[in-house]
């Protein structure tokens, strides 16, 4: 990192930090929607879709929406509900309003593909949601976020800007990853068929569901077991979206921010959390972690990352104070 570059402002940091949050949920959300139509089963044969409602926790907001919760309303919910905050279109949404807002900040090429990107999410219609050509839509999804990832990497200057967009990818990884393997684990896998065909399928799902299978069959060409799977999906080092990993390289930004900008009294909070969230990731084995409790487990962390985005956010750009009462009569 270069020393003594201009301050960023704080809204310039949330903004950065949000739009990649965003563009992370939106290529794992489109992911998830893809391997739950091929591979996720349910024990009576169909489709698991209301496990993508139970990894997002919207249980509430789409039964308020969707009585009849059939997979189609899924569908609509997820991809273009402008209802639903966690649809493709609300975060397209919420993706082109904080690249308005650092316009100043991220290269030509970075905007233009945004701006193209989330006008095609925007313009989608019921009808291009068919069930037939799913898999091409979130397949078109997918490679704009990679996209925007290469032309990220590419283009984005190596300042603030840059430190806090990489705050927000590692901390949305982190979390997904948490979700997913909760849920995976607890809600699609029946106890009674542990080991089984059905076993085994459930897991591939979550590796695919990760971006996470190719990899993994490099360190594990035939064995397949609950604890391999957690394991490589929290705690491996060399796979870009494990827990341990994200939570590694957000304790790098972190130190680039206190070493290289003055900031190192505003990130003490967060910094010893982080501490201990990762402390406690390298002082279990993935075995110990599912027989101590990997629901418990994956729910704190979850906690942990929300109090670090908290505690970030009231760090870099706390709520602005509103004058009282008093203080505008004093004023007059």
């Amino acid at each position: 990192m270069l020393p003594g570059l201009n301050t960023l402002l704080s809204r310039y940091a949330e903004s950065m930090m949000w739009l990649a949050r965003y563009m992370e949920r939106i290529e794992n959300l489109a992911r998830l929607i893809e391997v739950t139509e091929a591979f996720v089963r349910g024990p009576d044969g169909e489709t698991g879709w209301d496990s993508i409602v139970q990894i997002n926790s919207d249980e509430s907001r789409f039964q308020a929406l969707y009585p009849s919760a059939s997979g189609e309303d899924v569908l609509q919910f997820y991809i273009i509900d402008p209802a639903n905050p966690s649809s493709i279109r609300a975060m397209a949404n919420a993706v082109r309003e904080n690249a308005r807002s650092v316009r100043p900040l991220i290269s030509t090429e970075m905007w233009m593909q945004l701006n193209i990107f989330t006008r095609w999410i925007l313009d989608l219609k019921p009808g291009d949601i068919r069930q037939t050509g799913l898999s091409a839509l979130c397949n078109h999804i997918k490679q704009d976020c990679q996209t925007h990832t290469g032309i990220t990497e590419g283009t984005l200057y190596r300042d603030q800007a840059w430190l806090f967009y990489l705050l927000g990818r590692h901390l949305e990884r982190s979390d997904q990853i948490t979700r997913l393997i909760d849920i995976r684990y607890h809600k699609l896998l029946p106890l009674d068929e542990i080991g089984s065909e059905i076993d085994t399928t459930q897991w591939v799902s979550v590796l695919r569901s990760a971006a996470a299978y190719h990899a993994f069959r490099r360190l594990q060409p035939v064995t397949t077991t609950p604890a391999n799977v957690v394991g490589f999906l929290l705690k491996n080092e060399g796979f870009p979206r494990s827990l341990a990993l994200n939570l590694r390289q957000t304790a790098d930004v972190l130190a680039a921010l206190s070493t290289h900008y003055n900031l190192r009294k505003h990130g003490y909070a967060v910094q010893e959390r982080l501490a201990e969230l990762r402390a406690t990731l390298e002082d279990q084995s993935s075995a110990e972690i599912i027989i101590r409790g990997l629901h418990e487990y994956m729910h704190w962390i979850q906690t942990q990352i929300e109090a670090i985005q908290n505690e970030l956010a009231a760090a870099y750009w706390p709520p602005v104070e509103q004058p009282s009462e008093t203080d505008i009569y004093r004023q007059q």
